[in-house]
């Protein structure tokens, strides 16, 4: 796994997730980022890669929740995201959950790291879409 940095986009598999999401059309986009985020739910053993994954699309949903803050970092999509379901924000949840668990690859890499702060970012987004979903 490239990382460079402990934000939601800085590792290449997120910038990659990104360029998908550019790279299918609008009306597809939303069904991109459902798939991402279900796929982590479902998973025995989230792998690092589907992990990233799920933490960059729980950043785009949160982006668009009362106290989310918007992806500007330049490793996001550059096109914009349609007004995305709001029942995605319990599925970003449940997927941050998953990559914060026991059957987690991506935490256990930060965890190895010794990285004291991907955990608390990656909680801080929990909050907001915790908050948003009600």
């Amino acid at each position: 796994m490239g990382t460079w940095d402990i934000g939601h986009f800085d590792n290449d598999t997120a910038a990659d997730f990104s360029g998908r999401i550019d790279d299918t059309p609008e009306a597809g986009r939303e069904a991109v980022i459902r798939n991402a985020l279900t796929l982590a739910i479902g998973a025995t053993y989230l792998e690092s890669d589907e992990g990233g994954i799920a933490v960059a699309a729980a950043a785009l949903v949160a982006s668009q929740c009362p106290g989310g803050e918007p992806v500007t970092t330049a490793y996001g999509p550059d096109k914009p995201l349609p007004v995305l379901a709001t029942d995605l924000r319990p599925l970003a949840v449940k997927a941050l959950d998953a990559v914060l668990g026991e059957n987690s690859e991506l935490r256990e890499l930060w965890d190895d790291a010794g990285d004291k702060e991907w955990a608390p970012g990656i909680t801080r987004l929990r909050e907001v879409l915790v908050t948003a979903a009600g």
